[in-house]
């Protein structure tokens, strides 16, 4: 019981700033993860549809090195993705196949790196909030038993600092989820020109075997 009370001492003493602060730092980290990841996509972008002529065009005429230039000049992971697969034609289909599956998984991580936080920061952060409106709410009872003359105005400041809790704990969450939802339909938009550009030099593989 001892510790009990003094944890709620505690906790009245300091208030839902604490919590606050927490929610302030993990939305600069937030801000900067989706920073962080724009500029990534961004860097790595590609007119798909052009590289997918030249590819096509490249392996028609049999110049598969021309093929291997025009995706190493692309920073596109779709290109590096099907460059890992063009490098092992010589090993057969089977071996196309595998070199693009292990390539896509590597490149698939590096295009997820924290969006893990992001995800988890926009379903937990709303319940962070809540904490910081417990906090306060608890404030305004206590003060409210400890009734004075002043004690209606310590009240309601306590209510205010519990409800700016919340709203700060879902104006962290909701940018976080947008950007996470965001970077994971970029995510699935790369990975069907992946399959797409692959697609081309598995079709090209199989009729130059024939």
């Amino acid at each position: 019981m001892d510790i009990v009370a003094h944890g709620l001492a505690l906790m009245l003493a300091m208030g839902a700033a604490p919590v606050l602060y927490l929610l302030l730092g993990l939305s600069v980290a937030s801000v900067a993860v989706s920073l962080e990841r724009a500029a990534y996509f961004w860097r790595r972008s590609e007119d798909v549809e052009g590289l997918a002529h030249k590819l096509e065009t490249h392996l028609a005429s049999g110049d598969v090195e021309g093929a291997r230039v025009s995706l190493r000049a692309s920073s596109s992971s779709e290109a590096r993705v099907v460059l890992a697969g063009l490098d092992r034609v010589d090993s057969g289909p089977r071996a196309v196949e595998q070199a693009i599956s292990a390539a896509a998984a590597v490149q698939r991580l590096k295009l997820e790196r924290g969006l893990a936080f992001l995800g988890t920061l926009g379903n937990n952060a709303p319940f962070l909030g809540l904490l910081g409106t417990v906090i306060g709410i608890i404030m305004a009872f206590d003060r409210l038993g400890h009734a004075t003359g002043g004690a209606p105005t310590e009240v309601m400041s306590s209510i205010a600092e519990a409800l700016v809790a919340t709203a700060v704990g879902l104006a962290v969450a909701i940018p976080s989820i947008a950007a996470y939802n965001y970077f994971q339909r970029r995510i699935r938009g790369i990975a069907g020109n992946t399959q797409a550009l692959a697609h081309i030099v598995l079709a090209w593989h199989e009729s130059s075997e024939v």
